[in-house]
């Protein structure tokens, strides 16, 4: 069947466990891609660009800013954080399935980006991804053993209100277990190959 690809917008508070997640479907879908953010920031020891992030100047940046390349993008303490469009928009259309791993902010500005994008805009679906309690959330960011106590308020104040927003996602999945959670995703992505709104044409014509 010929059909547009599905991009997973995939939110969820800092220490829920999105890439866990994802690893499990990564392993299940060599095809499934992860959309590379732009930022401005320096690249941390590793990092490659085009790989964990593209690295752009400002300049390079605001440039793409105003040549409405993005399909969001924010400045974060002082830094320039966003989505391209080439990631994710040649792929769907080409029937690939990717993950977007963005905030709420990020999201609500996909959701009003795509709006004038009926080519592919029918793509894009978003699942907020939740902790099985605020208790259980906070003791996976003290497990981390990397953050400082003013850290972890911090995270648990921003938490606090992206787990607010969930009922603006298409679907909930709650992360208790890893690979259960990764499942219901799974589950997720596959009625989203069945949405008569990516279908490019009837089945029976294929």
């Amino acid at each position: 069947m010929k059909r547009l690809g599905t991009a997973i917008i995939l939110s969820g508070p800092s220490g829920v466990g999105k890439s866990t997640v994802c690893s499990f479907l990564f392993k299940k879908y060599a095809e499934l891609k992860f959309s590379v953010s732009c930022t401005t920031r320096a690249p941390r020891p590793g990092e490659v660009d085009g790989v964990a992030y593209h690295f752009l100047t400002i300049d390079d940046f605001k440039r793409r800013i105003d040549a409405g390349d993005f399909l969001e993008w924010a400045e974060v303490h002082g830094n320039y954080y966003g989505t391209l469009k080439q990631e994710v928009k040649p792929r769907v259309i080409n029937g690939q399935d990717i993950i977007l791993d963005i905030d709420v902010q990020g999201m609500r500005l996909v959701r009003k980006s795509v709006l004038a994008e009926p080519e592919w805009g029918p793509s894009v679906i978003s699942v907020f991804l939740a902790p099985p309690s605020f208790a259980a959330l906070e003791q996976r960011l003290r497990g981390r053993g990397t953050e400082t106590e003013e850290s972890i308020q911090k995270r648990l104040g921003n938490a606090a209100k992206e787990l607010a927003a969930w009922r603006e996602y298409d679907y909930i999945v709650v992360n208790d277990v890893a690979e259960q959670a990764a499942n219901r995703l799974d589950a997720i992505l596959t009625a989203a190959h069945a949405r008569t709104a990516t279908c490019l044409e009837a089945p029976w014509l294929a």
